[in-house]
C-alpha cells in the first residue's frame, strides 16, 4: 500500500478528500449518460429518491416537534437543491460536463469573494470570468453555434448552489448533524419523484436505469458526504478549499473518461484560470470552521 509519511493513503484526509471530488464527477458522468434515457427531471427525480434512501439508512432525522420557522428554512434549502440539480443536470445535456462545472463553480466562488471583501479574491473572481468567458466558448464560436441556454443554466446552477451555501448555514443553525440534508432531500425527492414518473414513464424504474441511478447516487451523495466528513476531523478548511478547487479539473477528466469529451486548447486555459482563482478564493483558511459537501459549504 502507498503511505504518507506513516499513515496509509487510504486514510490520508487530503486523499479523501480528492476522491470525494473524483467521486462526485464521475457521478456527473454517469448522469449525463442516464439522460438520454429518462431526461433532466427523471434522472433528478431518481437521484433524489436513492440518495435519500441511502442517507435515511444511516441518518434518522427527527421530524416531530419542529418549528414553523424550521420547516420554512429547510423547505428553502430544498427548493435550492433540487433547482441546482435540475439546472445543472440540464446544461450537461447541452454542454461538456468540463465546461459545465467551470461556469457553474462561478456561484460559490462569487459568494466567497464577496463575503471576504478582500481585494484579492474580487480580483480572481475577475480572472475566474475571464476563465468562464473562454470555456464558454464565447471569444471562438459565433453567437449563432453558442449555447447559450446550457450556459445560462450552468450559471443558474451556480446561483443555486450559492443560495444553497448561504440557506444550509441556516439549516445547520436550527437542525442537528446530517438532519437537515436528510430532510432536504427527502423533501425534494417527495416533490420530482411524481413530476418524474410522469415524464420518464415506467422506463424510471428499469433495471439499467435504477443501477445507473443507484451509482450516480452513491458517487454524487453517499459515498463523497462520507469521505469528506472523515477528512474533515484532521483536515484545516483552508486545505479543503483548495482541493474542492479541483473539481472542475476532476469534471474535465471523468467527460473525458466517460464521455469521450475533449476540450479546446483554449477552454483548458479558461479552466485553469478558474481553478487558479478558486484556490485563492477557497483557499484562505477560517477558524474554527469545518464543513463538508453535506452542509453545502466550502469554506
Amino acid at each position: 500500500m502507498v503511505t504518507l509519511p506513516g499513515r496509509p493513503l487510504a486514510g490520508h484526509p487530503v486523499a479523501l478528500v480528492l476522491l470525494a471530488v473524483v467521486s462526485v464527477q464521475f457521478g456527473g458522468a454517469l448522469a449525463a449518460t442516464l439522460l438520454p434515457v429518462v431526461g433532466v427531471v427523471g434522472s433528478v427525480a431518481l437521484r433524489l429518491v436513492l440518495a435519500t434512501a441511502i442517507l435515511w439508512l444511516f441518518v434518522r432525522p427527527r421530524v416531530r416537534g419542529r418549528s414553523a420557522a424550521d420547516w420554512s428554512v429547510v423547505g428553502l434549502f430544498a427548493v435550492a437543491l433540487t433547482t441546482m440539480n435540475l439546472a445543472f443536470y440540464g446544461s450537461l445535456a447541452r454542454l461538456p460536463i468540463g465546461v459545465a462545472v467551470t461556469i457553474e463553480f462561478l456561484g460559490p466562488l462569487a459568494l466567497a469573494a464577496v463575503l471576504s471583501r478582500r481585494a484579492r479574491d474580487g480580483a480572481a473572481v475577475v480572472a475566474a470570468l475571464v476563465g468562464v468567458t473562454l470555456i464558454s466558448g464565447a471569444l471562438t464560436t459565433p453567437w449563432a453555434e453558442l449555447d447559450v441556454v446550457g450556459i445560462l443554466l450552468a450559471a443558474s446552477a451556480g446561483a443555486c448552489w450559492a443560495a444553497y451555501i448561504v440557506l444550509s448555514r441556516r439549516t445547520g443553525a436550527r437542525f442537528e448533524g446530517l438532519d437537515g440534508i436528510a430532510i432536504c432531500m427527502a423533501l425534494g425527492a417527495v416533490v420530482m419523484l411524481p413530476v418524474g414518473l410522469f415524464t420518464a414513464g415506467t422506463q424510471l424504474w428499469s433495471a439499467d436505469v435504477l443501477l445507473r441511478g443507484l451509482g450516480i447516487a452513491l458517487l454524487s451523495s453517499a459515498v463523497p458526504y462520507s469521505l469528506e466528513l472523515l477528512a474533515l476531523r484532521r483536515l484545516r478548511s483552508g486545505t479543503f478549499g483548495v482541493l474542492l478547487s479541483l473539481e472542475p479539473a476532476a469534471a474535465a477528466l471523468a467527460g473525458l473518461l466517460v464521455l469521450g469529451q475533449v476540450l479546446s486548447p483554449s477552454q483548458l486555459v479558461g479552466m485553469v484560470l478558474v481553478v487558479a482563482a478558486s484556490v485563492v478564493v477557497l483557499g484562505r483558511p477560517v477558524r474554527g470552521h469545518r464543513s463538508s459537501r453535506a452542509s453545502g459549504e466550502l469554506t
